[in-house]
């Protein structure tokens, strides 16, 4: 049995996102499974040093624009959100909450918050917008807006986290293949490579 690809990503990363639309095709087309393991930059960035990109002088405006080209190049819609980046801390939560008791759904969910934050410009970091997401993939609003608030699902959130930075992600996406690591969407291209030969 082939080990499953993990796909580490942060809710507020664009070349997440992107990442989001490529992944399981990827898998898919080898044989592969994905485990998604949303994570945190700002807890990464604290760790490394690096800031967001939209603190950075030049470089932002370079962002703004590649993130659209990119958009339009990988055919995946996209709208820069008003808010960004936002706090994805309530988006993580939900997911682990939910990933306990249907890792489907979960990813479900993942997707749904993806496209509510990129194509549809909600703003993700609000509670009550995460669990309308939530309750629009069938979850139950009450239910989802408890978990958000229980210490057993912060824990897990935050030990996911740390267990995301103790193996070296820094960035999102940051895919994991039979423990060779891929920073990036533009690393796809060597990742399918991989798991075609099985490295080099």
């Amino acid at each position: 049995m082939k080990q499953a690809i993990d796909f580490y990503f942060d809710f507020s990363s664009p070349y997440g996102y992107l990442g989001s639309h490529k992944i399981e095709a990827i898998a898919a087309k080898h044989g592969r499974s994905v485990t998604w393991r949303p994570m945190l930059l700002g807890a990464a960035f604290k760790v490394t040093g690096a800031k967001p990109l939209s603190e950075l002088p030049v470089k932002k405006d370079y962002f703004a624009r590649d993130f659209v080209r990119s958009a339009k190049f990988h055919g995946v819609p996209f709208r820069l959100p008003s808010a960004f980046p936002v706090s994805t801390v309530a988006a993580a939560r939900a997911y682990y909450w939910l990933a306990e008791k249907d890792p489907q759904k979960a990813v479900e969910l993942a997707k749904a918050l993806y496209k509510a934050y990129f194509v549809d410009d909600i703003n993700i970091s609000e509670t009550d917008n995460v669990v309308r997401i939530a309750a629009s993939v069938g979850c139950d609003a009450d239910e989802v807006r408890a978990a958000l608030d229980n210490q057993a699902v912060k824990d897990k959130t935050r030990a996911e986290v740390e267990a995301a930075i103790a193996k070296g992600v820094f960035g999102s996406p940051y895919v994991v293949v039979d423990g060779e690591p891929f920073w990036g969407v533009d690393r796809f291209d060597q990742l399918e490579r991989w798991l075609a030969t099985g490295g080099w």
